[in-house]
């Protein structure tokens, strides 16, 4: 079978059906058609915003068979596996870095499928295309590098036996164990732990804070407007904050995943998590369910109260998740402190290809070092829970 590879500047030149009906694309939210469409019509991706859309389609006889998500980057914000230090090499060496190809869901650092296929049994033997056809790109665009970030470990283990580089980091992540009950999850940990989790969670419930979970009708225009201030408070906290996201995409996402999901009858697609005090809203997370993962996104308060965010960040979603029979929860890239509060070190994956030889090198060289401490890290999960 004769592959053809495409390259699209916007996801509309792809029938959102045919995009949708690959499989992959059910697996999260901002893996469906409507999110990468959501973020292009806002103007959250674009050339002014330093990613510009280059999706890449496989078809073979006019059949879509594959596809992957992809943006020509003119910097690294926004991709959460840093290559900064690689940017400032690859000057030094006087070959400019940028612009660059990614493979990836713009600013998403969470796993998933980086390949959507037809059928995946044939998702093996597309992955060594998709690097070669990365490889082909760089050449004939001139441009440093192809990076595929946070896709699947079956994924990032097909690409490096197609002789891309193979990059590990770590995220704190909950893994269901078949939990019936909150109480099931608390019995891991030792007694003092297990106190400390009590005694947070009595802390919020003791100053009359009822926390919750909005999904579909729910989630009103008045609350979506609520939850993106809190977002924009939270980017404005930190000065390594970046607001990426606009009010408007808040506003469309949040009518065209609940949409989406009732005409799919989906039970996933946004959840708002809300802590009220009364009527008044304290604080508030924008989570994303999939049909097996939640993914926690975004997060902020308008006022700080002891322990309020993990309760509405950790505890409050882990139990949902316990009560929905979700299989992992991801909160989000960063944060050691969620290792005492049950979430276990697991290895996120990225693929490389450098197209300078000297940089190429070092970067591989680093990455086997990086690798190592990486897996040393989160060889024993159990530290989780003592």
């Amino acid at each position: 079978m004769e592959l053809e590879a495409h390259v699209h500047g916007t996801i509309r030149e792809i029938p959102e059906d045919e995009w949708n009906a690959l499989h992959g694309a059910g697996e999260a939210p901002f893996l469906s058609w409507a999110w990468f469409d959501a973020l292009e019509r806002t103007g959250c991706v674009g050339e002014e915003a330093g990613w510009l859309p280059h999706h890449i389609t496989f078809r073979a006889e006019g059949a879509l068979l594959a596809a992957a998500p992809a943006y020509l980057k003119d910097n690294s914000e926004g991709e959460f596996v840093f290559d900064h230090g690689w940017a400032s090499a690859s000057h030094q060496l006087g070959a400019p870095y940028y612009p660059k190809l990614v493979v990836a869901v713009p600013f998403t650092p969470a796993t998933s499928p980086r390949l959507l296929v037809r059928r995946p049994e044939d998702r093996p033997a597309l992955l060594p295309v998709l690097a070669e056809t990365l490889r082909k790109l760089v050449a004939r665009s001139r441009i440093s590098s192809a990076h595929v970030l946070f896709p699947t470990e079956a994924e990032a283990t097909a690409l490096a036996e197609a002789e891309m580089a193979h990059r590990c980091g770590i995220q704190f992540q909950f893994e269901n164990e078949g939990y019936a009950t909150f109480d099931d999850f608390l019995a891991r940990f030792n007694a003092k732990r297990r106190h400390q989790i009590r005694r947070e969670m009595r802390e919020v419930s003791g100053q009359g804070i009822s926390i919750e979970t909005l999904r579909g009708a729910d989630i009103t225009p008045e609350i979506v407007d609520v939850m993106f201030g809190f977002y924009v408070s939270t980017v404005e906290k930190f000065a390594w904050g970046r607001q990426y996201l606009n009010r408007a995409f808040f506003e469309e996402i949040a009518v065209r995943l609940r949409s989406d999901g009732e005409r799919a009858g989906s039970r996933g697609g946004l959840e708002i998590v809300l802590a009220r005090e009364g009527k008044r809203i304290l604080a508030g997370a924008l989570n994303l369910a999939g049909p097996a993962t939640l993914y926690g996104r975004y997060w902020g308060a308008s006022e700080e109260r002891p322990f309020l965010h993990f309760n509405v960040c950790y505890y409050h979603p882990v139990e949902d998740c316990i009560a929905r029979g979700l299989r992992r929860f991801e909160p989000g890239a960063g944060g050691s402190h969620k290792l005492v509060r049950g979430f276990a070190p697991r290895v996120t994956h990225s693929a490389h290809h450098i197209a300078h030889p000297r940089l190429d090198a070092a970067v591989r060289e680093f990455l086997t070092r990086e690798r190592a401490v990486v897996r040393a890290r989160t060889a024993d999960t159990s530290v989780a829970f003592r």
